[in-house]
């Protein structure tokens, strides 16, 4: 493993949506500033009311309800499924969407990545897991009060919403998850 840090949900910076109609908490990144440059962007957004959203031209996405009673996207004229919390959801960042909030504001949790650079897998996991990886980018976000991650044997508790960052160089990560988490594994395709 190259490097392992754990973000903490208190030092999460505050940002605008791009369509300038609510606000975003990043998590992290794998590089760029503002809402440019980036190959892939793990965020959390308050939505207060329904409307639209932002477009990301070359990008896909994958937004989960963590907070409140749900949502359901129009995505390019079509309705989706009542997406509920904890049930993922993937889209084209290019697609016109608008959301209709089932009962009231929600958080909700953003993958967003540039699927020429990188190719990627969400996962919502409970209880005791344990996977091996072999993925560069591991990210693992925790939505109890108490997630304990270890990998490699080096253990690390995660609080509600953080988020343990695993950069890995080469070979297998050995992980293993007590908690309620998302994972996501994302691999350069360079």
């Amino acid at each position: 493993m190259s490097s392992l840090k754990v973000l903490r949900a208190k030092d999460y910076p505050r940002m605008p949506w791009k369509n300038g109609g609510g606000s975003t908490e990043e998590i992290t990144r794998d590089a760029g500033t503002g809402l440019d440059g980036f190959g892939w962007r793990l965020s959390i957004a308050d939505i207060g009311e329904s409307g639209g959203f932002s477009t990301f031209t070359g990008y896909e996405r994958v937004i989960t309800v963590l907070q409140g009673e749900g949502m359901t996207l129009t995505v390019d004229g079509q309705d989706t499924r009542p997406l509920l919390p904890l049930d993922p959801f993937a889209f084209s960042g290019e697609s016109k969407v608008s959301c209709a909030l089932l009962g009231g504001p929600i958080r909700d949790f953003n993958l967003i990545y540039a699927p020429q650079r990188y190719s990627a897998r969400l996962q919502w996991l409970s209880g005791e897991q344990r996977f091996f990886s072999s993925a560069g980018t591991v990210l693992v976000f925790s939505m109890s009060e108490q997630v304990e991650v270890s990998v490699d044997n080096n253990a690390q508790q995660l609080g509600r919403h953080d988020c343990l960052q695993l950069e890995a160089d080469a070979g297998l990560l050995d992980v293993a998850i007590k908690g309620l988490c998302c994972v996501i594994e994302l691999t350069s395709r360079d």
